[in-house]
């Protein structure tokens, strides 16, 4: 996949997605919360925020005692991470799908990816890295889009392979292609159980009640079937 399609995707609707990042149903209300539990207490954390956005989970991190570095394939982004953040934390431009050469290892405590990879077709490379830079008993915590949804979503007749995807966002201004790639669930336990992790917990999320308020629809049909999926990996 052609990862500059994607960082010029994130580029256009980056201020909107930040104006929007606070309330905005599917990420304030149903993938934050339910992350945010899995990862827990993070005062005196050293943590890893990758692809980290405009920066919000950064700021949840700071604003409860973490020192917190974060990067994002998106200038803008990482710009407004830093904008959002001011000098707490540090924020810098980095693929995902690239090894992570200016992070040293055994640097972090937690390393928090949320909502990203599926921007990644090879997760093996990602998650070495990831294993990396934690310390021993180090956590990763992961949110991604739950396998079974995208599949029906997509209408794919192709479950167990890993396939490039596309769909047009409406929700951040103008309509904007986005491209990813779906897989079946084995693709996304196995890269993790086979690079150093275990998988302490799995989470198919259910919205909060704050959803409801801002989108009946869609909370109805989120506690009817899961759209997102978070798991918690602890480092051998």
């Amino acid at each position: 996949m052609d990862m500059e399609k994607i960082k010029k995707a994130y580029e256009k609707i980056a201020d909107n997605y930040n104006a929007l990042i606070e309330n905005k149903p599917h990420n304030a209300y149903y993938d934050r919360p339910n992350t945010l539990k899995l990862i827990g207490e993070v005062k005196n954390k050293n943590i890893l925020d990758a692809a980290c956005g405009p920066g919000k989970y950064a700021e949840i991190f700071i604003a409860n005692g973490a020192n917190v570095t974060g990067f994002d394939l998106s200038p803008r982004m990482v710009q407004l991470a830093k904008e959002r953040n001011g000098s707490s934390g540090f924020f810098f431009e980095q693929d995902l799908a690239k090894p992570f050469k200016t992070l040293s290892e055994n640097s972090f405590d937690i390393v928090v990816c949320a909502l990203a990879m599926q921007y990644v077709k090879n997760w093996n490379q990602t998650i070495t890295e990831f294993h990396r830079v934690l310390k021993n008993k180090g956590t990763l915590v992961i949110s991604i889009e739950h396998p079974f949804f995208e599949y029906t979503y997509y209408n794919s007749s192709k479950y167990f392979l890993i396939e490039q995807i596309k769909t047009v966002w409406k929700g951040f201004g103008k309509p904007i292609e986005m491209l990813s790639y779906r897989r079946p669930l084995y693709e996304c336990l196995s890269p993790i159980t086979n690079n150093g992790f275990y998988i302490e917990k799995l989470v198919e999320p259910i919205p909060t009640k704050e959803f409801k308020k801002l989108d009946p629809k869609h909370f109805k049909e989120l506690n009817e079937f899961p759209a997102f999926m978070c798991l918690k990996a602890v480092r051998k």
